[in-house]
């Protein structure tokens, strides 16, 4: 499973103009399901997002996680984070969970992130949305957990 994740001062997803999703403070984390994921991917990468320190503490190091925050969590899903780029000019997808594998392990985390954190907000599988984002920072990192 791939998460680029952003710290953002504020992000939020719309579809045909309605606002499906939105944060304050927090991460934005696109999300990827690759074909070999397993529910302990999910696991494991919603661990990662809650706890990955690119928060400042008090002296300004990023060494607090979202846990620690309290701050909000946007996921949307995004495939074509799964694309291979190694070679030519067209991104090969071969890589990528089927449609119904991503959609089932997608919503498998948000479920999961909505139990373990109190603001959790998200975009909508297959559908095509708008994602705005004011990138604080900016702080964007890829965290790839392999099955």
């Amino acid at each position: 499973m791939i998460a680029l994740i952003q710290r953002v001062s504020e992000a939020s997803v719309r579809i045909d103009d309605e606002l499906v999703g939105a944060i304050g403070p927090g991460l934005l984390a696109l999300v990827a399901v690759e074909a070999a994921d397993t529910p302990r991917a999910v696991e494991r990468t919603l661990d990662r997002l809650l706890g990955y320190r690119v928060f400042p503490d008090d002296q300004g190091r990023m060494n607090r996680g979202l846990r620690e925050t309290g701050g909000g969590l946007l996921l949307v899903p995004q495939f074509t984070l799964a694309a291979d780029t190694r070679k030519g000019m067209r991104p090969s997808f071969s890589g990528a969970a089927s449609p119904e594998q991503g959609a089932r392990l997608f919503h498998l985390l948000l479920t999961q992130a909505q139990s373990a954190h109190p603001i959790v907000a998200s975009g909508r599988f297959g559908a095509d949305m708008q994602v705005g984002l004011i990138n604080d920072g900016p702080v964007t990192f890829w965290l790839q957990t392999r099955p």
